[in-house]
Parts: structure tokens; sequence; C-alpha cells
């Protein structure tokens, strides 16, 4: 019989996952904050679209190389050797990121990518430029953010990371209000600088709170593991990193398709007030990986994780289920949000083809903790390359069909691409789920 200390409870696992589920919930709060502002200004569906549609897509695109940072910085940076070794190569790879940016902003390059590639609709295309320019410093400061925060997570300081979360919001929240009282700017423009504000405000906070940390915890040598050597690292590195491009890639793909349907502006225009209302409830879904992997060692914890991951699924669809059954939705995008008529209605329909998407993301991170507490990290890309081929494949056919609004065609793609995903993690991790339900039976 197992000592009572070792059994993983319901309990156990709330308190491990709440404070990981608050801070995606923090970061989710943002793109709802720009969109309450950029919908009470001047032509608010060309800056909705613009930003939400144009100018953020590309600029995670850019940024995707970087993302992974957090997860090398976490499981490497165990001395200063690592640490500046793999702070150089953020460094060098933050340079060459803010090149590709800066040559897509700043020159014909972006009119030939919003024009003839992701036929971007007219109005917005001027707007996400201006947006694009602003949005120069954000590759590099989600870098340094980034591997800061792994030293952090990694030596005891994940409340650190929390509070660097408030630190950001409180920024955007701040610059958004400066920029709507001020009333003179571009609601584009407003939404970068905010965002802007808000990441170097995060990085420099992050900056300031690691100093103590590498001077007392960090030691000169390590033994946990070899030697540093890039080709080591980026074996480690390139796949992890693949797996951000090709999922994030998808964003503009959608922007390129929605473009194509019909009500093209409109559509881009409420597509990102659709999903950053859902990424809402999907926060506590994300959150749970990083709980599955932390966990999933202890004798016992593979049925309390699986009972949990039933109950956080169920819990947060009807969540989703109750916002678009009930008034709750008019009030959320028309009385808080501050849509349009036109863009209310859209947004209100819109968000039924996006029901199953927080449930999914619990159940996703659960499959996707056993795959990566098993090592077999390909099948986190083999499924993210799955969703990109069927997300694609689903706008192609909208595109050709052409009698569906965009925005209900990329949401179906969303939630079919992400059963596919989850089904393929589910498929690719059953081996393991046998192995590891036999050890707690």
């Amino acid at each position: 019989m197992r000592s009572t200390p070792d059994r993983v409870t319901s309990r156990g696992i709330f308190k491990t996952w709440w404070p990981l589920a608050a801070s995606w919930l923090l970061m989710g709060l943002e793109l709802p904050a720009i969109n309450i502002v950029l919908s009470r200004l001047i032509d608010p569906e060309i800056h909705l679209a613009a930003y939400g549609s144009l100018v953020f897509p590309l600029a995670l695109l850019i940024e995707a190389p970087i993302i992974m940072l957090l997860a090398a910085s976490t499981a490497l940076c165990s001395d200063w050797e690592t640490y500046r070794a793999v702070r150089r190569f953020m460094h060098v790879l933050s340079a060459a990121m803010t090149g590709l940016h800066a040559l897509i902003a700043f020159t014909p390059l972006y009119g030939l990518i919003a024009r003839h590639v992701l036929l971007a609709p007219e109005p917005i295309i001027e707007p996400g430029r201006i947006g694009l320019m602003l949005m120069l410093p954000w590759t590099w400061a989600i870098a340094y953010r980034r591997f800061n925060q792994g030293v952090l997570i990694r030596f005891g300081h994940s409340l650190t990371v929390g509070l660097g979360t408030i630190v950001r919001l409180l920024a955007i929240c701040t610059a958004l209000a400066v920029g709507y009282a001020i009333g003179t700017l571009q609601g584009t423009a407003i939404a970068t600088i905010a965002v802007i504000c808000s990441v170097l405000t995060e990085a420099a906070y992050v900056g300031w709170r690691v100093r103590p940390v590498l001077r007392s915890q960090l030691p000169e040598r390590s033994t946990e593991h070899a030697p540093f050597s890039y080709a080591g690292f980026l074996r480690f590195y390139v796949p992890l990193s693949l797996t951000s491009i090709i999922f994030l890639g998808a964003r503009p793909i959608f922007t390129a398709g929605v473009s194509r349907m019909l009500d093209p502006l409109n559509s881009l225009a409420v597509l990102p007030v659709i999903t950053s209302l859902t990424f809402l409830f999907r926060s506590g879904g994300v959150a749970y990986s990083e709980v599955v992997i932390a966990m999933m060692e202890r004798r016992g914890a593979y049925p309390a994780l699986r009972r949990f991951t039933l109950g956080l699924a169920g819990v947060m669809t009807a969540g989703i289920v109750l916002i678009a059954a009930t008034p709750l939705g008019s009030m959320w995008f028309g009385s808080i949000t501050g849509l349009p008529e036109q863009l209310l209605t859209l947004a209100q329909a819109g968000l039924w083809f996006a029901v199953l998407l927080p449930g999914l993301s619990a159940v996703q991170s659960w499959y996707q903790g056993i795959v990566m507490h098993h090592k077999r990290t390909n099948a986190i890309t083999e499924a993210v390359i799955l969703y990109l081929v069927v997300t694609s494949a689903i706008l192609f056919i909208g595109v050709r069909w052409g009698r569906l609004r965009g925005v209900y065609v990329a949401l179906l793609a969303m939630t079919i691409g992400e059963l596919v995903r989850t089904g393929w993690l589910a498929w690719r991790s059953r081996a393991t789920q046998r192995a590891l339900a036999a050890r707690d039976r």
C-alpha cells in the first residue's frame, strides 16, 4: 500500500495546475483588451482586421523560431558555460529574425505578401504596414524574456514568471488607456504601441529579477549534462523550433484563406475577437501539459490525471457553450468588447463553430504530456504537420466553394484540425498509456 504523501490526488493536481493556468489566462486577456479599445475607435472593422489578422499573425510567424527558448533555457541552463552559450545563440537568432522583420515591414516585400500572397483587403494594408513597423522590437524582447524566464523556472522562481505576466498586463492596459485618451492615433498603431510597451516592460522586469539568481545560484560548471556543444544544442532545439514554425505558420494561411472568401473584411475583423475569447477558456488546457509532464513519474498519477483531464475538458466546454447559448455572448461581444451591430451578429454565430476548442486543449495537453514524458517528441511535430495539412485543405475547399463567410470556414477548420491533431497524439501515445495504466493498477 502506498503512503499518502506519494498519492496523486485531484487536490494536488489542482494546486500545481492553477498558478500556470492563471498565468496563461492573464496573457490571454491581452487581445480582448486590445479588441475592446479598437472597437470603440474610428473604423473598428479595419483596425481589428489589420492588427488581429495581419500584424499579429505575421509578427508571430517571424518570432516562431525563438518560442522554444523557454524550454531550452529551462532544460539546459544549469551552469554559466551553458548559459553564456545559449544566450549567445539567443542574441544571434534574435538579430536574424529582427532583420527579417525589418525587411518585410520596411520594403516592398510587405506589399507583395499582404496584397498578392495573403490577398488582404485593401483598407487594412497600410494600417497593417504601420503596425508591423512599430512591432520591430517584438522578437528580440520576447526572446530575451523567454530565455531568462527559463533560468528563473529552473532555479525555483516560477512565481516571478507569474508576476512578470501581471506587470505585462498592467503595462498594456496603461498604454491602451493612454492611446484611447489621446484619440488621434489609428487603432492599429495604438494596439502595436501598447503591445511593444508591454513586452519591453516584462523583458526589463524579468532581466532585473534574474540577476540575483545568476549571481547566487548559477554554478560555473555543472555535472548534470555533458559539456555544451552547438551541434548537440541544435539537435535538441531545431525539432522544437520547427514545431512552432509550422503551427504559427498556419495563422497567415488563415488570413490568406479568409481574404479569398465571402465578406473578407468583416470576417478578418471578427475572427481574432472570437479566437481571443476561446483562448481565455483554452488557457487552462494549454497550461495542463506541464502538469502532466511534472506529475506522471509518480505512481498512481495516470488515473488521477486522466480523471482531472476529463473534468477540466468538461468544465471548459460547458463554459464556452454557456457564453454561446445565452445572452452572455451578446454581453461579451456587444457591451464589453463593443463590436458594431454587423460584427456582433457575425461573432455570435461564429462562436458556435469554436465551442469544442477549449475542451480539446485539455485533452490534447494530456496526450502531449504523455508523449513528452516518454521522450517521443516527433509525435508532436507530426501532429502539428497534420493540423496544417487539414486546416489548409478545409480553407482551400471553402475558397473553391465560395458560399460561406470566411470566419465560419476558418473556425471550422481550426476545430477539425485540432480534432485530428489530438487524435494523432492519442494514437501515438497508446503504448505509453497501456504501460502507465499497468504500472498504476
